[in-house]
């Protein structure tokens, strides 16, 4: 899930965090690029307290924003011994570069430096329209990247790319655990092709999948019929124009049903999540009143809380919304909110469990960093960061599914990951990637059961 800042950043605002995370990267210090913050305060039970809570605030605020002039001293005497010594001339860039990235590389899997091509890559991601293979992907310490999902009906799911995936060669180089954003050779111009060398779980040796670039133009929405009365709406990702497009699709399935729908299942498989925004605004097109989402930060300014406002577009007809293991952040946002706001039920697999906002802030020379700046929270104040939304009635793949639908990874598995409130629970791990027509079939039974019994179940559950 990704927030944009609002206005960019000059380089001189992060110098202080940029020394320090220099000197951490260059000595190798990742204890110190990973310490935690400092927690806040209790709440003050009378002035006296509130004087003294607001005295240890400064303090720390001091103490943030000393400069850490031993561990520059450290890292300038390391970048002068690169210069000098090594073996082959060092552009300064080249190592002003690799320093950043490697300040935000320890933190978590979704923190990342993105020069100017790659953040504009990411902006166009987020309108919809992009030159690539048409997949999302997320960075391993190794360098290779990790499928979250293939979207729909783009080159990478036509060549037969599953979610769980490692990508480990593009046109047959490997990755370096240093390059930065080593997706940037999977975008092209339409028409060329790329060969990724693929290594799956239940398969003995990696095997190269040629795949031709396209313009990939994401419908994020689409909609049908199941049967007169229910309607099925798909959500592929969460992106700039999500919420519109929802809402057109929404009322030609009621148009369809002659003016009201019985009931609709919304799918959310494999749909590894996108702008916040467009999340909030689905979740309150289908509630008239609660709060859909909260996050929290270590500063104010990533606190927030957005609740619905009056108006159900369904006028209350029930939903199922259908998840698996590729749902992922925006997607578990919106389920978890519907849910538990007694508005639907979930069925399908543990989600993914990214419980993390990521903002981009762009900075003055046209680059940006993205970077985690809250964790997200449900309705009922439950954190699902590395834990996923466990559904209301669980499915299964089919005894044909690739792997037996395993993917062996989710948020709890990424190295470096932000710890959750129940990271540790039984039942971490990962969930089932669900495929094909079975599982909508399994939801609109569910929808159709008595919404009595529904609403019984649900509240057993939670």
């Amino acid at each position: 899930m990704r927030l944009r800042h609002p206005a960019p950043l000059s380089s001189a605002t992060l110098r202080r965090a940029l020394w320090l995370g220099l000197a951490a990267f260059a000595l190798a210090l990742p204890a110190a690029a990973q310490e935690p913050p400092a927690q806040a305060p209790a709440p003050a039970k009378d002035p006296a307290q509130k004087d003294g809570a607001k005295k240890a605030d400064a303090k720390q605020d001091e103490a943030d924003s000393k400069v850490p002039l031993d561990e520059i001293r450290r890292y300038v005497a390391v970048y002068n011994a690169v210069k000098q010594a090594y073996v082959e001339p060092v552009d300064d860039r080249k190592l002003m570069h690799s320093a950043i990235r490697g300040l935000l590389f320890d933190l978590d899997p979704h923190s990342v430096y993105l020069d100017k091509a790659a953040a504009d890559d990411f902006d166009e991601q987020a309108r919809g329209a992009y030159d690539g293979i048409g997949v999302e992907l997320q960075r391993q310490p190794d360098g290779s990247l990790r499928v979250i999902s293939p979207i729909d009906d783009t080159p990478a799911a036509r060549a037969g790319i599953k979610a769980g995936d490692l990508i480990v060669a593009i046109d047959g180089k490997p990755f370096k655990a240093d390059e930065g954003d080593s997706s940037g050779p999977l975008r092209g111009e339409p028409g060329s092709k790329v060969v990724l060398t693929i290594v799956r779980e239940g398969r003995d040796k990696p095997f190269d999948v040629p795949v031709t670039r396209e313009t990939i133009r994401v419908a994020s929405v689409r909609s049908r019929m199941l049967e007169p009365g229910y309607g099925y709406l798909r959500i592929a990702a969460f992106q700039a124009d999500t919420a519109a497009d929802f809402e057109s699709q929404l009322e030609k399935l009621k148009t369809q049903a002659g003016g009201n729908l019985r009931g609709l299942v919304i799918d959310l498989r494999s749909n590894p999540g996108g702008l916040l925004t467009s999340a909030v605004q689905i979740a309150d097109d289908l509630l008239e009143k609660g709060k859909i989402v909260s996050t929290r930060g270590r500063i104010a300014i990533s606190d927030a809380e957005f609740g619905a406002t009056p108006g159900d577009r369904l006028s209350g007809a029930p939903v199922v919304v259908l998840v698996d293991a590729g749902s992922a952040s925006a997607s578990e946002v919106l389920a978890g909110a519907l849910r538990d706001n007694g508005r639907a039920r979930v069925v399908g697999s543990r989600t993914f469990g990214k419980g993390s906002v990521q903002t981009v802030l762009p900075l003055d020379n046209g680059d940006s960093v993205k970077l985690t700046t809250a964790r997200y929270y449900t309705p009922s104040g439950k954190s699902i960061q590395a834990l996923g939304i466990v559904p209301d009635v669980a499915l299964h793949p089919g005894k044909d599914a690739t792997n037996g639908g395993r993917t062996g990874y989710s948020e709890a598995n990424l190295p470096g990951h932000l710890r959750g409130d129940a990271d540790d629970a039984p039942g971490t791990n990962a969930g089932e990637v669900l495929e094909g027509d079975a599982p909508i079939a399994a939801a609109l039974a569910e929808l159709k059961k008595p919404a009595v019994a529904q609403a019984g179940e649900g509240a057993a559950k939670r």
